[in-house]
């Protein structure tokens, strides 16, 4: 049987995060939604995580148990709230792993905090924001409560609704979700000063163009030249891409947990 599952609330930078730990053991893993969702978007992979070590999911501001406060949203803010978390629950250094927002903020916490952060796993998400695809791009500029009325039919609104300290708050939670993914970054600067070991993870049909995803991972030192023989020339950063997935069922794909597992647990 799995090990129980524990909560609570971690107090940081004015935020009430809601976080809810698995397993034991090891260096924690802190795991991060995406937009809109709540810890329990990521399935049964937090329980497959958890067999071999800790594993906390977290809710950044807005998202799911953990009710909003009069502050824009920011990925910068949510990379300190996240290091604010590693030093209450004093679990750092930490290894992250976040999903599409969720690994945008992780991204931050690494290049702002980076001794709070041991290893870092990076789920779908670009350099820059004009890595999205021109589409993608197009949709978040919609993104804000005028579509409410449309969000209101969907699985993430519904799971957000159950457990949302202020049901009434979602049309406020789009909105700054709108202002948050319209709003233009370029962090190709400062990828290129971590040092912590990256994993980057993407599906074959994600919602950035695999020349975009080379262009991260060079900017890791990684892809630039032949490892040699005997690979002593490779990068201690690596790169996957698996096959069959999008942006949207890429943590659908069992060989993500073997992957993030063999990254993190070394």
């Amino acid at each position: 049987m799995p090990d129980p599952v524990s909560t609570g609330y971690a107090h940081v930078n004015g935020v009430k995060m809601y976080w809810e730990s698995h397993g034991e053991g090891g260096t924690p893993l802190i795991v991060v939604h995406g937009g809109f969702g709540l810890a329990s978007m990521l399935g049964d992979v937090l329980d497959r995580l958890a067999t071999s070590r800790r594993v906390i999911a977290i809710e950044l501001q807005g998202h799911g148990h953990t009710r909003d406060i009069d502050r824009a949203f920011s990925y910068e803010a949510f990379g300190d709230d996240i290091a604010g978390l590693v030093d209450e629950l004093r679990l750092g250094p930490a290894d992250l792993l976040g999903y599409s927002l969720g690994a945008s903020a992780c991204l931050r916490a690494a290049i702002q905090h980076p001794d709070r952060v041991r290893r870092l796993a990076l789920v779908s998400i670009p350099c820059r924001r004009d890595g999205w695809f021109p589409e993608v791009l197009q949709g978040m500029s919609q993104v804000g409560s005028g579509q409410f009325d449309q969000m209101k039919q969907s699985e993430l609104y519904r799971a957000w609704a159950a457990v949302a300290p202020d049901p009434a708050a979602f049309p406020t939670l789009m909105d700054k979700m709108g202002a948050l993914l319209r709003k233009p970054y370029d962090w190709s600067d400062e990828i290129r000063g971590l040092t912590m070991p990256v994993q980057l993870v993407y599906g074959d049909a994600d919602s950035i163009p695999t020349s975009h995803i080379a262009e991260f991972y060079a900017l890791l030192g990684g892809g630039l030249r032949d490892a040699g023989s005997a690979g002593a020339l490779r990068t201690h950063h690596r790169l996957a891409i698996l096959p069959g997935r999008t942006h949207y069922s890429i943590f659908a794909a069992l060989p993500l947990v073997g992957m993030i597992d063999h990254f993190t647990l070394l």
